[in-house]
């Protein structure tokens, strides 16, 4: 599913490299608990998983498709094809009900729209089905995301990321506001959701209790000769 070799990034204005991952190769169908202290660079590595980002050095490819080979618009049509990503700040479109904020990966993409369809009758029935599941009151589905608590929009990010069976789900953090009854029924969700659809699981969290749900372990640290470089120094 994901392919990464040489792996180079660096921010602008930066001197430094701050992802330098020499080899990653993750199988389709697995899933993936990717963890390491904040400011490690998760984010930024899921960033490059999913082409939002761009290495300048090395390359990334998911389904044997290299982000970097693609123009701006073709990376945008083949992660909404493919991707089901949950932001960190969950990325909703505030002036959106709810139910539409969880419809928009079926209006960008054919092919979530076809799969949705197929597994519940229309997209929107397959958007409700997937509130249902997250345990989002049916009551909250009119309003604006801008009027949900910080959970609640949570939970719709997830819903927004699984319609249309994408072949890969990423998460950032996607449990850090929810209690334990309500991050552990999340957790049943994500997993059998994506178990069922066979999509590729990469799951970033501070939570390492999380981690014995999945197939791996990575540590970024172990990864990152960035940081075993900066490890290596100070020492």
């Amino acid at each position: 599913m994901i392919e990464v070799v040489g792996l180079r990034f660096r921010w602008p204005g930066s001197e430094r490299d701050g992802i330098a991952i020499d080899e990653l190769r993750i199988d389709a169908g697995s899933s993936v608990f990717l963890h390491g202290p904040s400011g490690c660079g998760k984010s930024t590595l899921l960033g490059l998983l999913a082409g939002v980002l761009l290495p300048r050095q090395g390359g990334v490819k998911l389904l044997g498709t290299d982000w970097a080979a693609l123009s701006g618009a073709r990376r945008d049509a083949f992660r909404a094809d493919h991707v089901g990503y949950v932001f960190q700040q969950f990325n909703l479109l505030p002036y959106l009900s709810v139910l539409d904020n969880v419809l928009l990966p079926c209006r960008f993409s054919a092919v979530r729209r076809t799969r949705a369809t197929a597994a519940a009758g229309s997209p929107a029935q397959a958007a409700q089905s997937l509130l249902d599941q997250v345990g989002l009151n049916r009551s909250l589905w009119a309003r604006s995301a801008s009027q949900l608590s910080v959970g609640q929009q949570q939970r719709v990010a997830a819903a927004r990321a699984l319609i249309g069976s994408p072949e890969l789900v990423i998460a950032d953090e996607p449990t850090s506001a929810l209690d334990a009854a309500l991050r552990d029924g999340f957790m049943d969700l994500l997993l059998t959701q994506c178990h069922a659809s066979g999509s590729t699981l990469v799951f970033v969290s501070h939570d390492e209790r999380l981690a014995a749900r999945f197939g791996r372990r990575v540590a970024l640290a172990e990864l990152n000769q960035a940081a075993a470089g900066d490890l290596e120094a100070a020492t």
